[in-house]
């Protein structure tokens, strides 16, 4: 039997509406910001040097982009730029650089139990991760540990 649920044609409350939108607006002024963090952390612990045209390349954008966010990222406390060293992260950033990638593994994990295509998981929960508050993590952690990959595994067989 299949549950349905009335939400999508329901108006939630006004505060309900609103605190959703005020949580999208911040989780959007702080993906920038944590997709940085996240692949200079992957380029440092995979061995690589983390340099300006390496996140220019990976991010798709171009150096001076790269060299804007970089001054930002350094007023945050989150790098530190050594000259014809590269960027490194501080504690605060090797942090956030951490709960970014616990939650796209995640994520990602989830897709995947749902059936979707490696590329597509790695691709859609690049955007998601910076979206799926920490209840939701949750549940899809439970829903993991439940045996979710084999309850689709099985379902597509049918």
């Amino acid at each position: 039997m299949q549950q349905t649920f009335d939400t999508a044609d329901t108006l939630p409350d006004a505060q309900t509406h609103s605190e959703g939108f005020r949580i999208s607006r911040v989780a959007r002024q702080h993906a920038l910001i944590e997709d940085y963090v996240e692949l200079i952390a992957d380029l440092l612990d995979e061995g690589q040097e983390a340099r300006q045209v390496d996140l220019a390349t990976r991010l798709g954008v171009s150096q001076p982009t790269v060299a804007k966010m970089l001054i930002r990222l350094g007023d945050e406390g989150l790098v530190a730029r050594k000259p014809y060293r590269g960027i490194f992260l501080t504690p605060e950033g090797r942090e956030m650089a951490e709960k970014v990638r616990a939650r796209h593994r995640i994520v990602e994990a989830f897709l995947l139990a749902l059936g979707v295509s490696p590329c597509n998981a790695r691709i859609d929960a690049e955007g998601l991760e910076h979206y799926v508050g920490a209840e939701t993590l949750k549940a899809f952690q439970l829903a993991m540990d439940a045996g979710l990959g084999d309850f689709m595994q099985n379902a597509r067989k049918e």
